[in-house]
């Protein structure tokens, strides 16, 4: 599988450091399989005057049999869960990779309502369905960090 990462700089060798913790799935170097989805997060970089760079890997997910991997393949209640929970800074999961919707500013809205407590848990679930997932894939270890391969760079 072709992944695609959107940031300022090319980055050959994927790592942790550089990684913030209270995101959608945690701390991770992040991904995704759809290249117009990677296009946009570079955008605030290019807002900046920076440049716009897609780094482009191949997953080779044979090789990470033994990792554990998390799947969201809905926006769902497990979903909505585990996203407070890691935005929160409370995540104590030891997924390896968890793949899953992108809690975008439409996505989101409806995300902070909920933990808001101005609407409940089924509310938040209902209008999550209408909302078209994203998808992104989070590298949460150095095991599976091990399974991305580079394949080069594009400057947008």
């Amino acid at each position: 599988m072709i992944l695609y990462h959107g940031s300022y700089i090319t980055i050959e060798d994927p790592d942790l450091i550089h990684s913030r913790k209270n995101v959608d799935f945690g701390k991770g170097f992040y991904t995704t399989p759809i290249y117009d989805q990677a296009k946009p997060w570079c955008g605030k970089f290019l807002r900046r005057n920076r440049d716009g760079i897609i780094s482009k890997y191949r997953f080779d997910e044979s090789g990470c049999g033994s990792l554990k991997i998390l799947r969201f393949d809905t926006y769902s209640e497990e979903w909505l869960d585990f996203i407070l929970s890691c935005r929160s800074g409370h995540d104590t999961s030891d997924y390896d990779i968890v793949s899953g919707g992108v809690a975008n500013d439409r996505v989101f809205n409806t995300v902070e309502l909920y933990y808001e407590q101005l609407i409940d848990k089924a509310e938040a679930i209902k209008r999550l369905r209408y909302e078209k997932p994203s998808l992104q894939i989070a590298f949460r270890s150095e095991a599976a960090l091990s399974c991305l391969h580079y394949e080069g760079s594009e400057k947008l």
